[in-house]
């Protein structure tokens, strides 16, 4: 069933990248429609192309981005003025399908054996079957919307997978063993606390600089939560991996790399200031971090 879900997500990107080969008021419409196409590939056969192929397809994505190959065009949806007067009409009831994803998510997850991902997939269609319905739009003007807003996040849209695949080469090279020794190395035995905020800061800081908690969950959980939280003294394995991710969680308010969270955001609000976002999360991120820090130390061990 997951397999259906990313086959779906692929025929959308090839229907985004085909929409942009033929906008001829974008000016960088080859390297844009490249860009989504080769994204659309890797969801379609992405479990039957070899791995080599698949390592090369990555390549070109990156250098289509970095090279600065994409762009944006002209995506025939409704003016501000049409988007206005519908919002007045419909008033709160526009959070409907935003709700349904999530509830639908959940809903699915637990009373179903599909899973998490397939739930998401199956909500986010209903979620779109429900606001045509209640916007009495055609099917194109979603696809027209999801072209231009997948366009003004661009690259970004990736890098969440991107970076989840570094953390698990990171961990693989053993960055997690090498972690662990420089921590024995700064720290004294017996020194709980100590050992506490180093795995809790650990893991905020090195999700500021992958952009991304699993991919640090993997290293830090690997190098300082589990031998000397977990097996040295004896820790709560639960409690400790769920605040840990959430102190992840508060290096993602803090990083541009966590670009889904924060750089999209602000380009999609057109904010004056790219780094607006992240300056206004920094202090609530510090506090729930030492929260963190507190709970783990006082409720852990």
């Amino acid at each position: 069933m997951l397999e259906y879900i990313y086959q779906t997500t692929g025929l959308l990107l090839l229907a985004f990248s085909l929409q942009t080969f033929l906008d001829k008021d974008n000016p960088k419409r080859v390297g844009t429609g490249l860009f989504w196409l080769i994204y659309g590939v890797t969801f379609i056969f992405g479990a039957t192309i070899p791995n080599w192929v698949t390592g090369l397809m990555v390549l070109a994505l990156t250098a289509l981005a970095a090279g600065g190959f994409m762009g944006v065009g002209n995506y025939k949806t409704t003016n501000e003025e049409e988007r206005q007067k519908t919002a007045s009409v419909l008033k709160n009831k526009l959070f409907i399908p935003a709700a349904i994803v999530p509830v639908g998510t959940v809903a699915i997850s637990q009373f179903t054996s599909l899973g998490a991902l397939v739930g998401l997939g199956i909500a986010s269609i209903a979620s779109i079957i429900v606001a045509l319905v209640m916007t009495k739009s055609q099917p194109i003007h979603s696809l027209n919307e999801g072209r231009r807003l997948i366009d003004s996040i661009g690259w970004a849209a990736i890098l969440s997978q991107f970076l989840a695949a570094l953390g698990y080469l990171f961990n693989q090279a053993g960055v997690g063993d090498t972690v662990a020794q420089i921590v024995k190395m700064m720290i004294p035995e017996n020194m709980l606390l100590v050992n506490v905020i180093a795995y809790c800061a650990g893991m905020m800081i090195f999700t500021v600089v992958m952009g991304n908690a699993f991919a640090a969950f993997a290293v830090i959980t690997t190098g300082i939560g589990i031998p000397l939280l977990v097996l040295e003294n004896g820790g709560n394995a639960a409690i400790i991996g769920v605040l840990g991710m959430l102190s992840g969680y508060c290096g993602t308010l803090m990083t541009p790399m966590a670009a889904n969270f924060n750089i999209v955001p602000a380009a999609l609000l057109e904010l004056k200031n790219k780094h607006h976002v992240i300056l206004m999360q920094v202090i609530p991120g510090l506090i729930i971090l030492a929260f963190n820090i507190f709970v783990m130390y006082s409720f852990a061990f």
